[in-house]
């Protein structure tokens, strides 16, 4: 261990591997001095523990109904209670944490290449090129989200696949206009111009010596924005125009129980308190993050 250590704290490292690894265990150590960024970052290990070991978790089969058994308080069996159709609450909470993380991936696996590649192009060419692309960004952030969200889901229709996609056609722009700022930084530095010197064309400054030096700030501005996505999903979800029934999405279970909110508060409190957690988590995780890979 004290090699290890030693080899990770090394003033003068030998290879670029160890450098890299100096620099990804000092970023732990600046998280782990953190306490709220742990707590975060607990609650988004325990998210993906709980999707990958759904089955094993869950108490009951999340689609199994029993009408003899609907409504049921919360108690030793059923630890959530059980909704209108006597499903498990708990275990469809569990599966719902898939259902939850496929979202998000999808849609953070298409946003952002497309707003680093807009934002970059924008700030690394200027003019008009800057000018046309952020007039088109600036319409999309003109609406709020979940609006334009909704009318995407109206053309495209409801389901998983094509809410995804309506989330992410409306959740690049602020992808965009951090990388174009972060571009407008680096663009006239001196390595840039030594680059250009060496005879590199934009295509190759773009895409090998300005974007990464934007992945660090998008990095955060995705687990900042991944409590959006989660919250925009569960309001589609809650409107119908998600998730379709019986598969066990957050918003749709809220809003199946919102009719039995006064009565049997568990239906609907139990989805809600987890979309609640997990948007904790990850906002907590990001303001960690942004303290450690911001260098300003």
């Amino acid at each position: 261990m004290s090699n290890l250590y030693a080899y990770l704290t090394s003033e003068a490292p030998v290879s670029r591997g160890q450098a890299r690894l100096a620099q990804a265990y000092r970023r732990w150590l600046a998280l782990k001095a953190n306490p709220l960024a742990l707590v975060g970052l607990a609650i988004v290990v325990l998210l993906l523990l709980a999707a990958a070991l759904a089955p094993v978790i869950a108490t009951h089969d999340p689609l199994a109904q029993n009408l003899d058994q609907r409504l049921l308080a919360p108690s030793a069996k059923h630890w959530f209670g059980t909704d209108a159709l006597g499903r498990d609450i708990f275990s469809r909470i569990v599966h719902g944490t898939r259902v939850t993380l496929v979202i998000v991936l999808l849609v953070v696996i298409s946003v952002g290449p497309i707003g680093l590649l807009i934002g970059t192009v924008a700030g690394y060419f200027g003019g008009w090129v800057d000018r046309v692309l952020m007039r088109i960004t600036d319409i999309f952030l003109a609406f709020p989200r979940l609006v334009l969200a909704l009318a995407f889901v109206a053309v495209l229709g409801p389901g998983i696949e094509n809410a995804c996609i309506a989330i992410a056609l409306t959740a690049w722009p602020p992808y965009a206009r951090v990388a174009r700022a972060e571009t407008m930084v680096v663009r006239n530095s001196d390595y840039i111009a030594a680059v250009r010197l060496q005879g590199a064309s934009n295509t190759r400054i773009v895409l090998k010596h300005i974007m990464p030096v934007c992945i660090p700030s998008l990095i955060v501005r995705t687990t900042l924005d991944m409590a959006g996505i989660i919250l925009t999903a569960a309001g589609l979800g809650f409107l119908g125009l998600g998730a379709q029934p019986p598969m066990p999405e957050w918003g749709a279970m809220i809003a199946n129980g919102r009719e039995y909110i006064f009565d049997q508060w568990w239906v609907a409190t139990f989805p809600g308190l987890a979309i609640c957690l997990v948007a904790l988590g990850f906002n907590l995780l990001g303001d960690g993050l942004r303290d450690v890979l911001d260098a300003r």
